[in-house]
C-alpha cells in the first residue's frame, strides 16, 4: 500500500515539478508570482485536446493506439502544437499586459493584480468556448502493471515520468551550456548589468515567457491524459506549483523539480493517512513552513 501511495506521489509530483520550473524561471527575473501560470497549463491540454482530436476525424490512423500506450500519433503532434500555441499565448499575454506594465515603471503589487486579472480572463474564456464539461483525450482504458514492492502503473505514467526526469536534464543542459541559458542568467541576477555586457534584455525577458510557458504545456498535457482536461485544472495546480517553486529555491530548476516530488508525495500520503479532503492543506503547510524556516529554499541563495 505504501509502495502504491509513493508511486502516485511521484507522478503528480513529476507534473507539479514541470510546472514549478515555469514560475520559478518566469519569478527569477521578472521578479514577480505569475497567477496566471496555472491557467497556460489549462489552455495548453485543451490546445493539444484540439488539434488531436482534428488529426483524429482527418486521418482516423493517427488515433490509433501506439504500442502499450493509451493514444496515438495524433496526441503527440497535438502535445507539439501545445507547446508552440502556449508559448505564443504567453508572449501575447506579456506582449498586452505585462510589457506595458513594466515599461511604464508598474510596482510588483500591481503586476500580480495583473496576473490575476489575466489567469481570470484566460480561465473565463476557455469555459466560455468549451463549457466546464470535463474532456479525455482518449477513452482507452489501461490496466497498471506491477513494478516493485507491490506498486502498479500504467504505461501512461510511466511515460509521464520518464518525460518529467528527461525535460529537467535538457533544461538544466540548456541553462548551464547555451547562449541563451547563460543570459537568461545573468537577466537574473542584474538586468541593467546583463543589458549593458551586450545581452538583448527585451528577447531574452521573451524567451523565458516562451520556455516556461513551453514546460507548461507538457504538464498540462501529461495531467489531461493521466486525470482529465477542465478550465479549472491549473487553477487547482496553482497552490502545489508556487510551494514547489518556493521550496526549491527561486532559480533552480532541479530545486523545483525535486521541490514538485516533495509536494506530490506529501499529497499521496496525505490521502492515504488522512484524507482527501485535506489534500489542498499540504502545499499550503508547505509554503507556510518553507517562508517561515528557509525563505530561500532547498537550493537557493540567501537574500543579501
Amino acid at each position: 500500500m505504501i509502495a502504491q501511495t509513493l508511486m502516485d506521489g511521484l507522478i503528480a509530483g513529476s507534473m507539479i515539478g514541470l510546472g514549478a520550473i515555469g514560475i520559478t524561471l518566469t519569478y527569477s527575473i521578472l521578479r514577480f508570482a505569475n497567477f496566471a501560470h496555472g491557467d497556460l497549463i489549462s489552455w495548453s491540454a485543451y490546445f493539444a485536446l484540439s488539434v488531436s482530436t482534428a488529426l483524429g476525424m482527418l486521418v482516423p490512423g493517427l488515433a490509433t493506439s501506439i504500442g502499450p500506450f493509451s493514444f496515438g500519433w495524433s496526441l503527440p503532434i497535438g502535445l507539439v502544437a501545445a507547446i508552440v500555441l502556449t508559448g505564443l499565448l504567453a508572449l501575447v499575454v506579456d506582449w498586452l499586459l505585462f510589457a506595458r506594465l513594466r515599461k511604464q515603471g508598474g510596482a510588483i503589487i500591481i503586476l500580480v493584480m495583473a496576473g490575476f486579472g489575466a489567469a481570470l480572463t484566460l480561465r473565463s474564456l476557455l469555459e466560455f468556448l468549451f463549457t466546464s464539461k470535463p474532456y479525455y483525450f482518449t477513452d482507452a482504458l489501461q490496466i497498471a502493471r506491477p513494478l516493485v514492492a507491490g506498486a502498479r502503473a500504467t504505461p501512461d505514467q510511466l511515460l509521464g515520468l520518464g518525460l518529467a526526469a528527461a525535460l529537467v536534464g535538457i533544461v538544466h543542459v540548456i541553462l548551464t551550456h547555451t547562449a541563451a541559458g547563460r543570459a537568461m542568467r545573468a537577466v537574473s541576477e542584474n538586468q541593467a548589468l546583463a543589458g549593458l555586457a551586450g545581452i538583448d534584455v527585451a528577447r531574452t525577458i521573451r524567451l523565458v515567457w516562451f520556455f516556461g510557458a513551453s514546460l507548461a504545456a507538457v504538464a498540462g498535457v501529461m495531467t489531461g491524459l493521466l486525470v482529465q482536461i477542465r478550465p479549472h485544472m491549473g487553477l487547482d495546480l496553482l497552490l502545489p506549483l508556487f510551494a514547489a517553486a518556493i521550496l526549491g529555491g527561486i532559480g533552480s530548476v532541479p530545486g523545483a523539480m525535486l521541490a514538485g516530488l516533495i509536494v506530490g508525495l506529501a499529497e499521496a500520503l496525505c490521502v492515504q493517512f488522512i484524507g482527501a479532503e485535506w489534500r489542498a492543506a499540504v502545499s499550503f503547510v508547505i509554503l507556510v513552513a518553507i517562508l517561515l524556516l528557509r525563505p530561500q529554499g532547498l537550493f537557493g541563495k540567501p537574500a543579501a
